[in-house]
């Protein structure tokens, strides 16, 4: 099978072009590492308290990674959805041993820029593709380096980004079907893909554009209108409920508890988000091609569903999202948490 991306150099790519992280002694760097696996375990103790939520399996330590470190996992993680896609979209043809690896390399590069960017950026993530049931990262240098710009307290900062990230490890372990689930959406996917080189192509080409980003903020192309074909938009349909539901439960967690334990959390949700709303063309350009834009999105209209369907049937009538598949909210559902409610809970449960 022809090789898509050369890994090693993607690798490399990105521990190159990773931006150096903040200046910090080596005794600050160890108190930084040591206090948010501090903060990881008692975040995870508010968040339980909050949702009622409990994790089914054991979850491995936080791993706390810098950028290039980071980087370095994601690579793994997208062997393991790339590979399976590619193997199936090239079927048995081969191109000319020459072409393929200058394909690879020139893909490798392109990738690795792209994890570059988002290594200088990236707070925090539960990343389940590499491990079972996934690991929960901490991106040190980036926290650091976001609390100084924002002017927040340090303690404050770190434990508001651990009840976010937390929560994201508890939706995925205490929900034994979770993860099985988003994975197998991911290779419907894979599945739903057209056959045919002039789909690897369009691969290489949407790789290319977020690439080609850095160089053109003017450019108004989406790599998902590049890569997806009608047959995967049902799928990602699905996918798109699925995290924006994840995303915005995480986000009303992490307001939730947060004025509990958190004197500061008032200041830093406000700096945060003019953070995450301000950027220059050229930032929001490459934002929006790497989807970091519809994950905004995500916060936002996630957070107003989940809060409107507490508010209308409580934390434990919002936890049948759980039950199953066929309890989370379609997309059409997420702007109407009546429609969802009405679902699942029948009309006593809209009622109350």
């Amino acid at each position: 099978m022809a090789q898509f991306v050369d890994w090693d150099l993607a690798a490399a790519t990105a521990g190159a072009l990773s931006k150096s992280g903040p200046a910090v002694s080596y005794e600050e760097a160890t108190q930084v590492v040591a206090q948010l696996r501090e903060l990881t375990d008692e975040a995870a103790g508010h968040v339980a308290a909050y949702t009622g939520l409990t994790a089914q399996v054991e979850a491995a330590p936080v791993r706390i990674v810098d950028r290039k470190d980071w980087a370095a996992v994601n690579i793994v993680g997208l062997k393991e959805v790339i590979i399976p896609l590619v193997t199936r979209l090239s079927g048995d043809k081969q191109p000319g041993a020459v072409a393929d690896a200058i394909g690879s390399r020139v893909t490798g590069v392109q990738a690795g820029t792209v994890l570059a960017y988002l290594s200088g950026r990236v707070l925090g993530q539960y990343e389940v593709f590499s491990t079972e049931p996934g690991q929960l990262l901490l991106n040190a240098p980036n926290i650091v380096e976001v609390e100084r710009k924002i002017g927040a307290d340090p303690r404050d900062f770190r434990l508001w980004v651990c009840l976010h990230e937390v929560t994201h490890r508890t939706q995925f372990t205490a929900v034994p079907w979770m993860r099985g689930y988003f994975l197998g959406e991911v290779q419907a996917f894979v599945d739903a893909s057209q056959s045919g080189e002039h789909i690897l192509e369009r691969l290489r080409r949407g790789v290319a554009t977020l690439s080609d980003a850095l160089r053109d903020p003017e450019s108004r192309s989406s790599v998902i209108d590049i890569v997806q074909t009608p047959a995967q938009k049902a799928v990602l349909d699905r996918l798109t409920a699925l995290m924006t539901l994840l995303e915005g439960h995480a986000e009303f967690v992490m307001d939730g508890v947060g004025p509990e334990v958190i004197p500061s959390v008032e200041s830093i949700r406000a700096k945060f988000n003019q953070r995450r709303e301000s950027g220059n063309p050229l930032e929001k350009a490459i934002r929006r091609l790497l989807g970091i834009e519809v994950k905004m999105r995500q916060y936002a209209e996630g957070h107003k569903f989940v809060h409107g369907v507490v508010e209308r049937v409580g934390m434990a009538g919002f936890n049948k999202i759980f039950s199953s598949p066929l309890t989370l909210p379609r997309l059409d559902e997420l702007g109407d948490p009546d429609a969802w409610v009405a679902r699942v809970h029948g009309p006593v449960g809209l009622a109350t």
